[in-house]
């Protein structure tokens, strides 16, 4: 598999040199994901961090009622992770799974850990990649107790312009915390009709 996409992501923060690349390279696994796919399921330890190089990728949670609360979505170029069960070792809350068929790269914890001392400026790379993920978590939380649901479409169409067309209506409603048929009487209005 071509691992351009992602050392393009990691040179956006660090600069490997080639020997680093070559160190990288082999740790780094690559797989072909179906469609519904579980990639971690609720109950199991986080051990991985995926990139997506293809397809689309997703994380929830369930409630009491068996309801979906979609917390990211994750199409080429994007990481996804349970970072809380990934740095705690506890057991994850949360689901991964593919909504399309996918192709991902992906590092183990171990390998992480071991890259981290063999090339020093990955962990800055790390260091990162959690502080972008702690920095989009805090907004997501802030935008779902201070926006409108209209206002929080709006920011799903301006975040995940490529999967607008693509998702499930039901899958948006759920990222932007509204009923399907909320969203549906909500897309039916003139505003949204013709910008959206």
């Amino acid at each position: 598999m071509d691992h351009g996409l992602l050392l393009r992501n990691i040179a956006r923060y660090i600069k490997l040199d080639k020997d680093e690349e070559e160190y990288l390279i082999p740790l780094l696994m690559s797989k072909k994901v179906k469609a519904n796919e579980v990639l971690l399921e609720a109950g199991d330890v986080n051990s991985k961090v995926i990139f997506v190089t293809g397809g689309c990728l997703r994380s929830y949670a369930l409630d009491s009622n068996g309801f979906e609360h979609i917390l990211q979505f994750a199409p080429p170029g994007w990481w996804i992770i349970d970072m809380l069960s990934y740095i705690t070792g506890e057991p994850s809350r949360l689901n991964i799974d593919a909504i399309e068929d996918s192709e991902i790269i992906y590092l183990l914890k171990s390998d992480f850990d071991t890259i981290y001392l063999e090339v020093p400026k990955f962990e800055r790379f790390g260091r990162i990649l959690t502080m972008n993920g702690m920095a989009t978590f805090q907004h997501r939380q802030i935008d779902n107790v201070s926006l409108s649901p209209a206002e929080r479409y709006i920011k799903f169409c301006k975040l995940y312009p490529s999967l607008i067309r693509d998702l499930p209506l039901k899958q948006i409603a759920s990222y932007i915390g509204v009923t399907p048929e909320f969203l549906t009487r909500m897309l039916a209005t003139s505003v949204f009709s013709k910008q959206y």
